[in-house]
């Protein structure tokens, strides 16, 4: 009833006389979402794409709309008699989580320890969705393929347009978040988040995603993918109960103990590791290494099209010919 509706009531109430009959329609229960706003566009809907929640006003998704043309009716006691009016359901944003480098998880925070049908989403500003509980092991799987499809699909897409920007040689061949397992096992926290990207020549370890060039020179840990080996492992080489686990082992001899979610995520990762393998080593093509051959300082060159040369530092004579 808008200020004029009202106005004009009053003004007949007044011109009615001494007596003044009311019919009065009674609802036996008011819901609710009754009090909600009717308009269109729900107001508790966040302005913007970033993580957030809405008001509880609009917990309940459920609206009283007015439509001319509609005929629909349904069977409920309290449904209203206008053939104008029906009950609408929509879905408003409780809490909007952009994928884009998010990450999730069914393993509770720092542990091996996987929580029963159920999982979280965390978005890259570190707003959680909460624990999501399924109602089965085939529900929780098929959501948890669902995002991880989702979230791959974002990041290729993300990739190609920051390639534009790279010569060649340093292009990204995947990014994604992982958990590393820290070396120390005395520490409350055994696993931690950890963003890793293939780039060029490198492997990067980042705390979080590189958004600017700037970033990209602050990776916890750089290593040449040339020379470091990565393995899958078999359920005999797991630490613990997390599955799905892969290890790195720099030139140094430091291995890094990673674990992913799901299967698919180890086959990716895998085949982007070998792609930028391959890649690294066919643009190279030769690399010598400086090396300690019965007490004498030595050269030796891996050639990629002709094979491995051993030769003397100081004299450059070669010692050992072309394997």
């Amino acid at each position: 009833m808008d200020f004029r509706t009202a106005c004009e009531e009053v003004q007949v109430l007044r011109n009615a006389g001494e007596e003044v009959t009311l019919t009065v329609s009674f609802l036996k229960r008011a819901p609710a979402f009754l009090k909600l706003p009717l308009n269109e566009d729900c107001a508790c809907a966040p302005s913007d794409q970033s993580s957030g929640t809405s008001s509880p006003l609009c917990d309940s998704g459920l609206h009283l709309n007015y439509h001319p043309n509609n005929t629909d009716t349904l069977s409920c006691s309290s449904w209203p008699t206008s053939p104008g009016l029906r009950w609408e359901k929509r879905w408003c944003d409780l809490r909007l989580i952009p994928l884009l480098h998010s990450r999730f998880s069914q393993y509770v925070p720092g542990t091996d320890l996987s929580r029963q049908n159920a999982f979280q989403v965390i978005a890259v500003d570190g707003v959680c969705s909460g624990i999501i509980q399924c109602l089965s092991a085939e529900d929780c799987v098929d959501w948890l393929q669902a995002i991880a499809t989702n979230i791959s699909n974002l990041t290729k897409h993300n990739i190609k347009k920051i390639n534009r920007n790279f010569p060649v040689n340093q292009q990204i061949v995947y990014m994604g978040w992982c958990e590393a397992r820290e070396q120390d096992p005395l520490q409350d926290r055994v696993y931690s988040p950890t963003f890793l990207a293939l780039r060029g020549s490198c492997l990067y370890k980042f705390l979080a995603p590189p958004v600017t060039t700037w970033d990209w020179t602050r990776a916890e840990k750089t290593f040449s993918v040339y020379e470091i080996m990565c393995k899958i492992l078999k359920d005999s080489d797991l630490l613990d109960r997390r599955k799905h686990c892969f290890t790195v082992q720099s030139e140094s001899g430091e291995d890094l103990y990673f674990s992913v979610e799901l299967e698919s995520d180890l086959t990716q990762w895998e085949r982007a590791f070998q792609t930028a393998t391959f890649l690294e080593v066919e643009r190279i093509q030769c690399k010598t290494y400086a090396c300690v051959l019965e007490s004498h300082l030595m050269g030796l060159t891996i050639d990629f099209s002709t094979g491995f040369i051993c030769f003397d530092a100081a004299t450059k004579v070669m010692c050992s010919g072309q394997l």
